[in-house]
């Protein structure tokens, strides 16, 4: 590894500003930046769709959360199983293989809509390979960012990621919001077709980035090797469980559509703006980052961002409580919308975002900065799992308990789960506490 020194604090107020140092000294972290950058935003617009489409067939919110249950599976093998084979073969084939899946799904998604057929099950099947054939794409293209940037510019990298997946979550949402309610789904999933083209310009341009040392063999014995190593490295274990915690009980965007169409209204503009709100706080957070590339004690930033997150989805389920309560009349038309309850609900989903960023960031510098190279993609593919399997759990639990028709009982009660964890896990895990950024340790 790199050696490494803290970065001292950029002067006046750009230094609050991110810092654009990552795409100017790498040009190949700027393309793949870039290219992940706008294939996201297409990305999270499918996936919005999906979500609107099923519920449109069905009207059911536990079948939308059937798109977690269907996927988690699959994503958690081949999310492991992608660590493995970015250990063992060039990063950069293993993410173009991958996209390539990502992208032939999402054709296939447009040209089911396009056929005007009945049955749900396509949907739910194409949208599980797509979800896992993009975790792999994911688990390569973290595990390659250390090798293109200095170490101590990953704060900034991570902030940077920040500020992409808010533009994706901001525009991407909303995007789809549109797009639904103008020219229908299968429109929707074409245009993602094509800004799909802009992954393969990203990855395509990027060096050869084979593993250092003597890459492994792909198997088995390659994952539990990771697995191993994970439980000899206490600080990356305890980011991972402050992780679950947050995304298991502090995902309520299941709820979405059924919030838009019967308790705040709006119908799939309000999905857009709800989901779009949380993509709103890490975008600004992200803009604003410029001192966190100062901070030492990032194991402590990342509990107190944890139990910030749980705060704001604790107090969205209260907001979604008075407006089960409150006697104005709601439909799916922008006309019947509780614009106190849907502004309410805006502002605290964009502190979570916010919240759950400052969180990532530093989860992601720790995981670089620690982990050797030669071990990253197993120990990215696991914090892969744990950052895309968490929601889709998430969204279960959410679906399950929404049987009750309580659409505010799911944030509040995960809410309170998130913020005990947190303290919790930050009171025993002293290694965690104490993590210093000048002397990284697993």
């Amino acid at each position: 590894m790199r050696p490494s020194a803290a970065l001292p604090a950029r002067g006046g107020a750009r230094g609050h500003l991110v810092d654009l140092r990552p795409l100017t000294e790498s040009p190949a972290f700027a393309r793949m930046w870039i290219g992940g950058s706008i294939t996201g935003i297409g990305s999270q617009m499918t996936i919005v769709a999906v979500g609107l489409d099923i519920y449109a067939r069905t009207q059911s919110t536990f079948a939308v959360s059937l798109v977690a249950a269907f996927a988690l599976g699959p994503m958690i093998l081949f999310g492991l199983y992608g660590g493995v084979l970015a250990d063992s073969f060039d990063r950069r084939k293993v993410a173009l293989l991958s996209a390539t899946v990502a992208w032939a799904t999402t054709a296939g998604l447009a040209a089911f809509s396009w056929s005007e057929a009945e049955p749900t099950w396509p949907l739910y099947a194409l949208i599980t390979v797509n979800t896992v054939a993009s975790t792999m794409v994911g688990v390569a293209r973290q595990a390659m960012v250390p090798r293109l940037i200095r170490r101590e510019l990953l704060p900034a990298a991570g902030a940077l990621g920040g500020i992409s997946g808010g533009l994706m979550l901001t525009v991407g949402p909303a995007l789809a919001g549109v797009l639904i309610a103008t020219v229908g789904f299968a429109w929707t999933y074409t245009f993602d077709v094509v800004l799909f083209v802009a992954a393969f310009y990203g990855l395509w341009t990027l060096p050869s980035l084979r593993p250092e040392g003597t890459p492994g063999r792909p198997g088995m014995r390659a994952v539990v090797d990771g697995a191993r190593f994970l439980k000899r490295a206490p600080n990356i274990r305890a980011s991972f469980l402050l992780d679950i915690f947050a995304m298991t009980f502090g995902n309520p965007r299941v709820l979405f559509p059924a919030i838009g169409a019967v308790l705040i209204g709006g119908g799939a503009i309000t999905v857009g703006i709800l989901t779009s709100a949380v993509a709103v706080g890490t975008l600004v957070l992200g803009i604003f980052s410029g001192r966190l590339g100062t901070v030492r004690r990032q194991g402590l930033a990342v509990g107190v961002g944890v139990g910030v997150y749980g705060a704001t989805i604790l107090l969205l389920g209260v907001v979604l409580l008075l407006a089960a309560l409150s006697p104005v009349a709601v439909s799916e038309s922008l006309d019947d919308v509780n614009w106190v309850a849907l502004i309410a609900a805006c502002i605290l989903l964009a502190a979570s975002g916010a919240a759950d960023s400052v969180s990532m960031i530093y989860r992601n510098t720790m995981l670089q900065a620690s982990v050797p190279d030669q071990m990253r993609g197993r120990l990215q593919g696991l914090f892969t799992v744990v950052v895309t399997g968490g929601p889709r759990v998430g969204d279960l639990y959410v679906g399950v308990l929404s049987v009750t028709a309580l659409l505010w009982f799911p944030p509040l009660l995960g809410g309170v789960v998130i913020m005990v964890a947190a303290a919790v896990i930050l009171r025993v895990q002293r290694t965690l506490r104490a993590y210093d950024a000048l002397d990284p340790q697993p």
